[in-house]
C-alpha cells in the first residue's frame, strides 16, 4: 500500500505567523493555514488540520461504507457523507474533541436496519476512524426517503 505525503511551510510565531500546506502526493493544491483562523468561527479562506481531517474521514468512511454495503448484499447508488471535526480545549490545550459523521444514502437491497449495521461497521473499520480512536466519534446514518 502506498504512503501519501503533505508538507507544511510555516513562518513566524503561532499567533502572528502563517503557513501553507501542500498536498504533495496528489499535487492538487496548496492551502493557507493560520492558528488564529483555525481557532475562529469563520475560516476566512484558510484551511485547518481539522478541516483536512474532516476531508480524510468523510472520504475514508464513504469508501468503507460502500464496501460494507456490498458485503451485506446491497448496492450503493449514492452516499452523501460529511464529517464535523471540533477543536476544543482539554486540560488547557487545543484538542480535537469530537467528530460527527453524517451519512445519507440511496441503497438498493438493504433496509434501514441493514444500512445502520453497514454504517456502524464502516465507522469502526474505516482506517481513519482507527487512527482517531482517541476522539469521540458519533454517527448519524439514514437512508434517503
Amino acid at each position: 500500500m502506498p504512503t501519501r505525503t503533505a508538507r507544511t511551510a510555516w513562518n513566524g510565531t503561532l499567533m502572528e505567523g502563517s503557513g501553507q500546506v501542500e498536498l504533495s502526493s496528489s499535487e492538487v493544491g496548496t492551502y493557507e493555514v493560520s492558528f488564529p483562523k483555525r481557532a475562529a468561527e469563520e475560516a476566512g479562506g484558510t484551511t485547518s488540520p481539522e478541516e483536512l481531517i474532516a476531508a480524510a474521514h468523510s472520504s475514508c468512511f464513504a469508501m468503507a461504507l460502500s464496501s460494507e454495503i456490498g458485503k451485506a448484499g446491497g448496492t450503493p447508488q449514492a452516499l452523501e457523507v460529511s464529517a464535523d471535526v471540533t477543536l476544543g480545549q482539554k486540560d488547557g490545550a487545543p484538542t480535537i474533541t469530537t467528530i460527527r459523521l453524517t451519512v445519507r444514502g440511496e441503497v438498493d437491497g438493504l433496509d434501514a436496519d441493514g444500512f445502520q449495521q453497514a454504517a456502524q461497521a464502516a465507522k469502526v473499520g474505516c482506517p481513519v476512524s482507527k487512527a482517531l480512536t482517541g476522539v469521540e466519534i458519533s454517527l448519524d446514518a439514514a437512508l434517503d426517503s
